[in-house]
């Protein structure tokens, strides 16, 4: 579901909770509309030598700053570019503030809470999920982060049950890049 449909847009930014499809239906996206692909999660790698999961366990203040950095760091030219977000990304302000300096279009890839879950619990656990009850942690942190991201957005846009061709598909719909 989307609130309106955008007559010209340039960039975007693709956020939302982990495992919702920012990622493969951003590289989908940016491949349909030959645009760049950017994702943040890579660039702080690029950027620190380690993953954003070891930089979070040696110290969550200093991912917040690495991943600051990294959408300071974004560059937008007169070339279209599709952006994709962690899912973390809505909890550090300094990062949301960046990314909309750039002047991009924020949309929400929106996912419920077991549908997350069902997803995360088959891999390792990230630091912020080894609780003594990981899916309540989850749960909660999914509520209040879903609010933040649907405050945020410009555009929602319903990833439940879809594939990562159908989600960029559905975008590309919704915003014509150049």
């Amino acid at each position: 579901m989307f609130s309106y449909r955008l007559i010209h847009m340039q960039n975007i930014i693709l956020t939302g909770p982990k495992h919702s499809g920012k990622t493969s239906a951003g590289r989908i996206l940016a491949s349909l509309c030959s645009c760049e692909f950017i994702d943040i999660d890579d660039l702080i790698t690029q950027r620190t030598g380690k993953s954003p999961r070891q930089i979070y366990a040696g110290s969550p203040d200093d991912f917040l700053k690495a991943e600051a950095e990294a959408a300071a760091s974004i560059v937008i030219s007169d070339k279209a570019k599709v952006i994709a977000a962690g899912g973390g990304i809505i909890d550090n302000p300094k990062a949301i503030d960046s990314l909309k300096e750039l002047g991009v279009i924020f949309i929400y890839l929106a996912i419920s809470a077991g549908c997350a879950w069902n997803r995360i619990a088959g891999n390792e656990l990230p630091a912020f999920l080894k609780t003594e009850n990981p899916e309540e942690t989850h749960r909660v942190l999914h509520k209040r982060r879903s609010a933040a991201y649907q405050q945020n957005a410009d555009i929602t846009v319903d990833a439940e049950g879809k594939t990562p061709d159908e989600i960029a598909a559905e975008i590309k719909g919704l915003i014509p890049l150049k």
